[in-house]
């Protein structure tokens, strides 16, 4: 199965991006998924279904130690096969 995230993590800072936003960047990035768009004011990240879920755990777990109060993510499943 093959999925889409989008998420976001606030509060937000249009000045400086806040410690759980670069949190969020460097999770995502860090993961093995197929495609990863980081923007301002949304995220989108998909991948097979066992590398979006892995990267979705690591995200609200470090993103709330990082000081995130909320996280908005919406998943979809967006094709069969893969993971």
């Amino acid at each position: 199965m093959r999925l889409r995230v989008e998420f976001t993590t606030e509060p937000f800072d249009l000045d400086e991006p806040p410690a759980h936003a670069l949190v969020a960047r460097g999770v995502m990035e860090a993961a093995e998924l197929d495609a990863v768009d980081v923007g301002p004011f949304g995220n989108t990240v998909e991948g097979g279904a066992d590398a979006v879920l892995t990267a979705v755990d690591a995200l609200l777990r470090e993103t709330l130690e990082s000081g995130a109060t909320r996280i908005s993510l919406q998943v979809n499943v967006i094709g069969e096969g893969g993971e």
